[in-house]
């Protein structure tokens, strides 16, 4: 009687620590699935936003992933496949978990699917918070909306990779340009190999370049030889303490620059130019 009496307590106990463990499994569980939600806070710094998105960190905190601008893109007129009257795969994707993109953001792969470029921009005007800029895609002139202040990213061409500077024609890119022979521009160039053979090589103008991607999309070879990257990947800098005289635009760029001596100093610096140049004595 005594040992039936227990069993009820051990079973009691053998409960409790079963709900220990469970309960600490879905606390580790949840915190690996967090750890995995906070890795994607931020996107990769390769990744490509719609046309007047703001910078990086501005667009994170404005965009609330409504996916307003996905669902104008899905719905576009030139998105309706012509000869099945099905819709096509839409440019804007909203990121998911297996996207190495800050989840519920868009974005857009230009080898999956390109930009086109629509004249009214239909993903910019419906998005609530102004984390599209509409007046980045708006022509203060004309106050319309224009594509060519369209700014995604910057196409960048692999000179290695690309068939046109091997002395193989091709135009592919500059043919799928929407703007054609403005952004992407056809240089021409001797081939001295052959002495009788001309290379036409694309050259991306940075200033007209929208980075829709098309080009991306159209290039021949097995992994694009020309792609797009945001501009601030693509590009260089040269810092405040270069500037181009010549250019007005450029003399503005810098004239909040603190000034920071960049001299260099050294035993040499501390003389007097007539003091070494007209010596033999090289010594610093």
């Amino acid at each position: 009687m005594k040992s039936e009496a227990k069993k009820p307590k051990i079973s009691e106990r053998r409960r409790f620590f079963t709900d220990i463990a469970h309960h600490t499994g879905l606390g580790v569980m949840g915190g690996l699935l967090w750890a995995g939600y906070a890795d994607k806070a931020k996107s990769n710094p390769l990744v490509l936003r719609p046309p007047a998105a703001l910078e990086e960190d501005d667009f994170l905190k404005t965009c609330i992933k409504c996916g307003l601008c996905a669902e104008a893109c899905r719905n576009r007129p030139q998105n309706i496949d012509k000869e099945t009257g099905l819709p096509m795969e839409a440019t804007l994707k909203m990121a998911k978990a297996q996207d190495n993109v800050t989840i519920g953001t868009p974005f857009f792969i230009p080898s999956d699917v390109p930009c086109y470029m629509c004249d009214d921009i239909p993903c910019v005007p419906v998005c609530p918070t102004g984390s599209l800029d509409i007046a980045k895609v708006t022509n203060p002139k004309t106050k319309e909306l224009d594509v060519r202040m369209m700014d995604m990213g910057l196409a960048v061409v692999d000179q290695n990779s690309c068939i046109a500077f091997w002395g193989i024609q091709c135009d592919a890119c500059y043919r799928a340009c929407p703007l054609l022979d403005e952004a992407i521009k056809l240089e021409y160039d001797r081939n001295s190999r052959t002495g009788k053979h001309a290379f036409l090589k694309p050259v991306v103008v940075m200033d007209a370049c929208t980075g829709c991607g098309l080009c991306e999309k159209a290039c021949v070879t097995e992994k694009p030889a020309i792609f797009v990257l945001p501009r601030d990947v693509a590009l260089g800098k040269p810092g405040d303490h270069y500037v181009k005289g010549w250019d007005k635009k450029d003399q503005q760029r810098v004239q909040n620059r603190v000034d920071v001596d960049v001299t260099t100093h050294d035993k040499r610096s501390e003389k007097k130019a007539e003091d070494y140049l007209n010596s033999m004595d090289l010594e610093y």
